[in-house]
C-alpha cells in the first residue's frame, strides 16, 4: 500500500495531472467535497487525508486506478519519440526559457489573471507534450490575482486570499550547497534579493522569483504580492524582477538557453542582463546588442497603443541608476532602447521598443493582430512599407486535452484515439465525425448542458452559503421556481472574460425590449451566463458588471441572465463545455486573438463573434456566425449600434431557428451540421500543440522569422 500512496503524492507534485481526466477523477473521488472546497487542489486534498485512510481505501479498486494512472504518467516523463525529437532534436538539448509576467495553468496556482496567463499556461503544457526541453519564468504572486464578490449594487469588490507555497506542488530551489537558491537585481539604490520555486508542468518547468525574504526591505518583499498590482513603480519592479532577475536565475542554475522568448513586453528588461552580460565578455555594443539579438523572440499581444508598459525618464533613471553603474552601460543608450522616436530620448520608455529593438524575431497572435502590430510600429523602421516590417503571427490556439471535460473525452475516445487525435489533422477530425451520428452528437450536447446547468446551481448555492454575495439578490433562489428555471431544452449563450470595456459586455442588453422578445420567445427562448472580471483599478469595466447584474434582476430576465462571480479557469472549463454559444463582441481590431470561442469546439459549441483575432482566420460561413463583416466606424456610437444591430439579427433571424429546427426524430440537424463543420475546420489548426510547432519552426529553429 506505501507503494500506491507514495504514487498518488508524486502525482500532485507534476500538474500532468491538471490535464489527464483520470488522475483527476481519482483525486475527486477521495472526497468530493474536500476537493470542490479546495479550489481542486490535490495537495492540499491530502493534507487532510491520512495516511491510514488512504492505505485503507488503496486495498480495493481505487489503488489499482492509481497504479495505472502513476504508470502512465511514468510513461509520459520516460517517452523518448517525442515530435521534438523525431523532428526538432536542437529543441531537446538547451532549453527554451519562455518568460510571461502570468500562467494559467490550473485555478490552484493563482498565479494568472486573464487571457495571457492562460495563452501561456496552454503553451508551455504543449511543450511539455511535444518534448521540447521548456523552462518557464514567472513570478510567485502569495496573493495571486483577487477573488471577486459583488456587493448589494452589484459593484465588483476584491479581496485577496494568500496562498501559501506548502498548499502548492512546488518546491524551493537550492544551489549546489542545498541551500536556498538567491539571486539579486538593483532597483534604484537597492541590491532586492528574491528566492524561487520550481513547478513541473509534464516534462517542463516553471521557475517563480519571491522577493517575500527577510533580507529584503519591506516594501521590496511586496513586488511578488499580486498579479498586476500597485502603480507604476510597482510595476517597474516587478517586470524588473522577472526580467533581469530571471535571466540571472537561469545563469545560477547552469542553464545556457538556445532561444529567450518574451511573452509580452513585461519581461523585456531581461535584454538588458543578457547585454550586460556581453559588455563583460569584452564585446563592443553593436556586436553585443547583436548577441543578444540572436538569441531573443518576442510576442505581443496588445493591438492598441495604450495598452503597452510605458515608464518615464525619470522614473527610469532613478530605478536603474545603480544598474548601470555596476553595468557600465549609459543611460541615454539604454533611453535609445525604449524611445519610440531614435531622435527623442526625452519621452517615454517603452517595453515594446526594447523587446523589437533587441530581438532577432517578433509576432503577433493572430493573422489580423500582425497586420495591425506592423501598421503600429511601421515608424520604429525607417524606410520599411508597412507589409515589410519585421512582425510577423502565429495564431494561438489551446490545449485541447485541458479544455475537455471529462464527458467530452470518453465520448471522443469511443472514435479516436483520443482528444489529441482529434487535434492533428482535418482528416483525424474528420474520420472521428463519421463513426458519430447526429443523435449521439445531440445526445452530448444535452450531457454538457445538464452538467453546466447543475454546476451553475451548485455553485450559486455555495455562493449564497459562504455569503461571497452582499447583493441582497440571490440568484439561486430565483432560479428555484418553475417559471425561471434554466433548461438544457434552451439554447444557452455564454459570455465569460476580462471585463474590459472594449470587449463590450453589456452590447447584447442594447435594446432591453428586443433582447426581452428574444428570450422569452415562447417557442424560440433564450438563456445567458455570464462570468468575468474586471481589473480592480477599471471602474468602467466594474460598471460594465454592475449593468448586466442590474439587468438579470430585472423580471424579464430574471432566472435567465445568469452572472457568475469570481470567474476563475475551473469556472471557464464548465461554460465552453456547456454553453451552445460562445459570444465574443470586442471593438474590431482591438482583440489581439481571444481563444474561448476555441475552447468550446470540441464539446460541440459554436462560436458567434465580431470577425477580429482568430476568427477572421477561421469563420468559413458554416461553423458558426459572425457579428457584421468587419465593418469599422470611427465614431464609437455608431460602431456600438451597427454591431449590436448585427447581433440581432443574426440572432434573430439564423442562430435561434437553426437551433429550435427539428427533424422528425426532433434533432436539429442544420446545427448539428455547424458542429461538425466547426470541429473539422478548427480544432485541428486552433490548438496549441500546432502554434507551439509553429514556434519551434518558425522562431526556435531559425534566427529569422515572421
Amino acid at each position: 500500500m506505501q507503494k500506491k500512496i507514495i504514487a498518488l503524492k508524486e502525482l500532485t507534485g507534476n500538474l500532468w495531472w491538471s490535464w489527464d481526466t483520470e488522475a483527476k477523477q481519482i483525486f475527486e473521488d477521495l472526497s468530493p467535497l474536500l476537493w470542490e472546497r479546495n479550489n481542486h487542489n490535490p495537495v492540499e486534498l491530502l493534507r487532510h487525508i491520512s495516511n491510514d485512510e488512504l492505505a485503507a481505501r488503496c486495498q480495493c479498486q481505487l489503488g489499482e486506478r492509481i497504479e495505472g494512472v502513476h504508470a502512465r504518467f511514468c510513461e509520459y516523463m520516460e517517452k523518448k519519440d517525442t515530435w521534438a525529437a523525431l523532428n526538432a532534436p536542437e529543441l531537446t538539448k538547451n532549453p527554451v526559457a519562455y518568460f510571461s509576467a502570468e500562467f494559467g495553468i490550473h485555478e490552484s496556482v493563482r498565479i494568472y489573471s486573464g487571457g495571457l496567463g492562460v495563452l501561456s499556461g496552454d503553451h508551455i503544457k504543449s511543450a511539455s507534450d511535444l518534448g521540447i526541453n521548456f523552462v518557464g519564468v514567472t513570478l510567485f504572486y502569495k496573493e495571486g490575482y483577487f477573488r471577486q464578490y459583488l456587493n448589494h449594487d452589484g459593484w465588483q469588490m476584491e479581496d485577496y486570499p494568500l496562498q501559501y507555497p506548502e498548499s502548492l506542488p512546488i518546491e524551493k530551489v537550492t544551489g549546489p550547497d542545498g541551500k536556498d537558491l538567491i539571486i539579486s537585481v538593483n532597483i534604484a539604490q537597492s541590491e532586492v534579493f528574491a528566492q524561487a520555486w520550481k513547478l513541473k508542468v509534464g516534462r517542463a518547468v516553471l521557475y517563480l522569483l519571491d522577493t517575500n525574504i527577510p533580507a529584503n526591505e519591506s516594501h521590496y518583499r511586496d513586488i511578488c504580492c499580486r498579479v498586476y498590482g500597485g502603480d507604476q513603480n510597482m510595476r517597474i519592479n516587478q517586470e524588473i524582477v522577472l526580467g533581469i532577475g530571471g535571466a540571472k536565475l537561469l545563469g545560477a542554475l547552469g542553464l545556457t538557453p538556445s532561444v529567450y522568448h518574451m511573452n509580452e513586453g513585461h519581461s523585456a528588461f531581461l535584454t538588458l542582463e543578457l547585454l550586460a552580460s556581453e559588455l563583460a565578455a569584452g564585446k563592443k555594443k553593436e556586436a553585443a546588442m547583436e548577441a543578444v539579438r540572436s538569441r531573443c523572440v518576442f510576442t505581443t499581444h496588445t493591438p492598441v497603443p495604450a495598452g503597452h508598459d510605458r515608464f518615464s525618464r525619470d522614473m527610469m533613471h532613478y530605478t536603474f541608476d545603480k544598474y548601470l553603474a555596476l553595468t557600465g552601460m549609459d543611460f541615454e543608450d539604454l533611453m535609445l532602447l525604449g524611445s519610440e522616436d531614435p531622435k527623442n530620448t526625452q519621452g517615454l520608455f517603452t517595453m515594446t521598443v526594447l523587446a523589437l529593438q533587441l530581438s532577432r524575431a517578433a509576432n503577433g497572435v493572430s493573422k489580423l493582430h500582425g497586420q495591425v502590430s506592423r501598421e503600429m510600429w511601421q515608424h520604429l523602421y525607417a524606410g520599411k512599407k508597412v507589409e515589410d516590417v519585421p512582425i510577423g503571427h502565429i495564431t494561438n490556439g489551446v490545449h485541447a486535452p485541458s479544455w475537455a471535460c471529462g464527458y467530452t473525452e470518453t465520448f471522443w475516445n469511443r472514435v479516436s484515439t483520443g482528444i489529441e487525435d482529434m487535434t492533428l489533422s482535418r482528416e483525424a477530425a474528420e474520420a472521428a465525425l463519421a463513426k458519430v451520428s447526429d443523435e449521439e452528437l445531440w445526445s452530448l450536447r444535452y450531457t454538457l448542458k445538464r452538467n453546466l446547468i447543475d454546476f451553475i446551481y451548485r455553485y450559486l448555492a455555495n455562493q449564497l452559503f459562504h455569503q461571497h454575495s452582499m447583493s441582497g439578490y440571490n440568484q439561486y433562489d430565483a432560479m428555484r421556481s418553475d417559471k425561471n428555471t434554466l433548461s438544457p431544452d434552451i439554447l444557452t449563450i455564454g459570455f465569460a472574460r476580462r471585463f474590459a470595456t472594449y470587449k463590450r459586455a453589456p452590447m447584447i442588453f442594447s435594446d432591453l425590449d428586443r433582447l426581452n422578445r428574444i428570450i422569452n420567445n415562447p417557442k424560440m427562448p433564450l438563456q445567458i451566463v455570464f462570468a468575468g472580471k474586471a481589473h480592480p483599478h477599471d471602474d468602467a469595466g466594474k460598471d460594465f458588471i454592475r449593468q448586466i447584474v442590474e439587468h438579470s434582476r430585472r423580471p424579464q430576465f430574471t432566472g435567465k441572465v445568469i452572472f457568475l462571480e469570481n470567474y476563475n479557469l475551473g469556472v471557464a472549463k464548465r461554460m465552453v463545455s456547456g454553453v451552445d454559444i460562445w459570444l465574443n463582441n470586442p471593438v474590431r481590431p482591438m482583440e489581439a486573438s481571444g481563444t474561448s470561442g476555441e475552447k468550446t469546439v470540441l464539446h460541440g459549441g459554436l462560436n458567434f463573434s465580431v470577425l477580429d483575432g482568430w476568427w477572421p482566420e477561421a469563420y468559413n460561413g458554416e461553423n458558426g456566425w459572425s457579428i457584421g463583416h468587419g465593418e469599422t466606424f470611427e465614431n464609437y456610437e455608431e460602431q456600438d449600434r451597427f454591431d449590436a444591430e448585427q447581433m440581432y439579427q443574426v440572432l434573430e433571424n439564423q442562430i435561434l431557428p437553426t437551433f429550435y429546427e427539428r427533424n422528425a426524430n426532433n434533432i436539429p440537424t442544420r446545427w448539428i451540421k455547424k458542429i461538425r463543420n466547426a470541429i473539422a475546420t478548427i480544432a485541428p489548426e486552433y490548438n496549441t500543440h500546432r502554434m507551439v510547432r509553429d514556434y519551434a519552426n518558425q522562431y526556435y529553429l531559425t534566427k529569422e522569422g515572421k
